[in-house]
């Protein structure tokens, strides 16, 4: 059992920067994959983000390619987004996930333990 705590959203312009944070406790948190999915409203939640378990595989959407980096700190317990040239679409709450399975996944239903989400809200 894992427990995640998102961080770290807000209101920003777009153009601006956010930078999410994903706390995790339980058990050992490198024994997990990291993913970052978002929802925007009226959307199916999507997939943003992964990052294996020891930092050496990293996957994203094509949407924020470029843009968001994807980053763990093991010692800490944590995962960061980092959400540069953020842009109205990119408006939705944002999970953190953790998935347990060796290999890294892109689908929502692989993961296994979910954050409550953190609201990003980007203004034109």
């Amino acid at each position: 059992q894992v427990q995640l705590v998102e961080s770290g959203g807000g209101l920003v312009q777009a153009g601006g920067s956010l930078r999410l944070s994903c706390a995790a406790s339980g058990r050992t948190f490198s024994g997990y994959s990291m993913g970052w999915f978002r929802q925007a409203p009226g959307k199916e939640r999507e997939f943003v983000a992964v990052v294996s378990r020891t930092g050496v595989y990293i996957y994203y959407a094509d949407s924020v390619k470029g843009r968001f980096t994807i980053s763990r700190d093991n010692a800490k317990n944590t995962v960061y987004l980092q959400m540069n040239r953020l842009a109205p679409e990119d408006t939705a709450v944002y999970y953190c996930a953790a998935d347990t399975a060796v290999v890294v996944h892109r689908t929502q239903s692989d993961y296994d333990y979910w954050g409550q989400g953190t609201q990003v809200t980007v203004s034109s």
